[in-house]
Parts: C-alpha cells; sequence; structure tokens
C-alpha cells in the first residue's frame, strides 16, 4: 500500500509598505524600513492577519529588515511571538546597478514590462533577472516543503519572490508572472503535494 503524500502549506505574505522616500525608485535588495506612520494606520490589518493566520507555523523572513518588522509587527497585534527563521533564498530581485534608481529613469526603455520596469528575461548589470530569482526560489519552496512536510509554512517575502514562487508553481513564464499583483500585507496561499504545487488563493486583501 502507498504511502500517503503529507500536504504542506504556505502563506506567503509581502512586506509592509516602504517609507515614503523609497517608493519612487527601484529598491529590490536594499535594506529599506517600512513606513512608520502606516504602522499605525494599518493596525487593523496587522490585527486581521494575526487573527486569519493558522497556528502552530514555522515562519520565515528575509535577511532584509522590512520582512522582519512586518513579522513582528503581526505577531504584535494579536498573533503572538514565535520564532522567526532567516531564509536568504526568498530575498527579494537583486537589480544590480539599477538599484536606487527613480523608477521615471526606466519609462522609456523598450523592454519594459507592462507593468514593471523591468523583463523576465532581462539581467540588470552586476544583477539578477527574474529567471535567475526564480532559478533559486523554486529550489528554496521545494526544500522547506520537504523540512516542514505536513505542516504550515508563514513566509514574510517580496512581492517579486512571491511571484516567481507563484510562477515554478503554475509554470509561468517569467513575464507572465510580472503581471501577478501582489499587494503589501496581502496573502497568496500555496500548497504542495509529493513533487505538485496547487495555488490556493492569490493576493488576500485583510480588512480594514
Amino acid at each position: 500500500m502507498s504511502q500517503v503524500q503529507p500536504l504542506t502549506r504556505f502563506c506567503l505574505i509581502r512586506h509592509a509598505i516602504v517609507a515614503p522616500e523609497y517608493l519612487p525608485v527601484l529598491y529590490g535588495q536594499m535594506d529599506v524600513p517600512i513606513c512608520p506612520s502606516r504602522l499605525s494606520s494599518d493596525s487593523r490589518r496587522y490585527a486581521s492577519l494575526g487573527a486569519i493566520l493558522p497556528k502552530p507555523a514555522h515562519w520565515v523572513v528575509t535577511p532584509l529588515s522590512r520582512t522582519r518588522a512586518t513579522a513582528e509587527a503581526i505577531m504584535q497585534a494579536g498573533y503572538g511571538p514565535v520564532p522567526l527563521y532567516v531564509e536568504a533564498g526568498l530575498i527579494e530581485q537583486d537589480f544590480g546597478a539599477w538599484q536606487g534608481s527613480a523608477m521615471t529613469d526606466f519609462i522609456n526603455r523598450p523592454t519594459k514590462h507592462p507593468f514593471w520596469p523591468v523583463g523576465g528575461e532581462e539581467i540588470p548589470p552586476d544583477g539578477e533577472s527574474f529567471s535567475q530569482m526564480r532559478a533559486r526560489v523554486g529550489p528554496t519552496m521545494e526544500s522547506l516543503a520537504k523540512m516542514h512536510a505536513g505542516k504550515t509554512v508563514i513566509v514574510v517575502s517580496h512581492g517579486g519572490a512571491i511571484r516567481a514562487a507563484i510562477a515554478e508553481a503554475l509554470q509561468l513564464t517569467s513575464d507572465q508572472a510580472l503581471s501577478l499583483a501582489v499587494d503589501n500585507l496581502s496573502i497568496s496561499r500555496l500548497e504542495h503535494y509529493g513533487h505538485a504545487w496547487r495555488v490556493v488563493s492569490l493576493n488576500e486583501q485583510m480588512s480594514i
């Protein structure tokens, strides 16, 4: 009799909105802070996340402080304290020499994606393409699924990395993945079963 494969559930949360001075730039892997004033105005969103996220769960953040700050805000809003584990494989795309550039610098570029300044296969100088980011996000998600088989993993990550995880699950092209909406403080839910992935929801918005 074949062994039943355990179902592993993932809740992928995009970090809180960053400080306003960084919104007009391509910040990528820059370690920019979340917006302090939004911590107060978004308090009901954090409370909703704290109430709806499953327990128990293994919590993962990336090396960038905005993911840890977001996770800690959710815990303080009602989820309660749990350990946070850092996973570098789920960090945002590295835009290399373009990081910190104004978004307006990319308006008239011929390879511009309809919803993003850098195309899915385009490699920024000294950086990585979205496709190259997928090449590390996919195996990282597989590793987490095996490590926590049959359990729930909550990941506070970045818009690009979450799109990459969904692209791997659905086998989308990189340009198709860049057309997915992943808003700040939204939840996207994935399930892993055996060697297969299923997208349960995308870009869930918390009530305010």
